[in-house]
C-alpha cells in the first residue's frame, strides 16, 4: 500500500497529538510535578505586604538585630541581648519551598536570648525563616533564606 501526502499529514498530525496529550497527562498526574504557592490566599498576603516592609525597615532602627547560626542540636535564633526578653512575643515561621507540609510556625519562647528549634522539625536544605515580633508596642519582621 502506498502512502500519499494526505495520509502522511495526518499520521503526521496523530502523532504530534499524542506525543502532546501524553506529556499534558504525565505532568498531570505525576506526584514529581506537583507545585504549590507558597501562599493560599495569596491575594491576601499582597495587602499585608507594606505592613511588612515597615516591619523590616523598623527593624533596620535596631543597635543590633536577631541573628541565627545552625547548632548541633538544631537551628538557633539569637535575639538582641540589650531588650528584655519578657517583653518580646511573635511568631517564628519556617517554609519549605519545596514541600508545604514541611511548613510550621512555633510562638517565640526565649531563653537566655536564645530560641531553638529541634533539629527533628527540621529537614536539610533551604527553608525561609521568617520572624514577626513586638517588643514594647513596636513590630519587627526578620526575614532571610537559610540553609540548615
Amino acid at each position: 500500500m502506498k502512502i500519499n501526502w494526505g495520509t502522511g499529514i495526518v499520521i503526521a498530525f496523530i502523532c504530534f497529538i499524542s506525543f502532546i496529550m501524553y506529556f499534558v497527562i504525565n505532568m498531570n498526574t505525576n506526584s514529581k510535578y506537583d507545585h504549590d504557592l507558597v501562599v493560599e490566599e495569596y491575594y491576601q498576603a499582597e495587602l499585608g505586604f507594606q505592613d511588612e516592609i515597615n516591619k523590616e525597615e523598623h527593624a533596620k532602627t535596631l543597635s543590633v538585630n536577631i541573628s541565627y547560626k545552625n547548632s548541633d542540636e538544631g537551628l538557633l535564633i539569637i535575639f538582641p541581648e540589650n531588650l528584655e526578653t519578657q517583653e518580646i512575643t511573635g511568631m517564628v515561621s519556617l517554609y519549605r519551598t519545596s514541600n508545604k507540609k514541611l511548613d510550621f510556625e512555633l510562638p517565640i519562647t526565649i531563653s537566655n536570648n536564645t530560641m531553638l528549634i529541634p533539629n527533628n522539625k527540621l529537614l536539610k536544605g533551604r527553608w525561609n525563616l521568617k520572624v514577626d515580633w513586638k517588643y514594647q508596642d513596636n513590630a519587627y519582621l526578620f526575614k532571610r533564606e537559610i540553609m540548615f
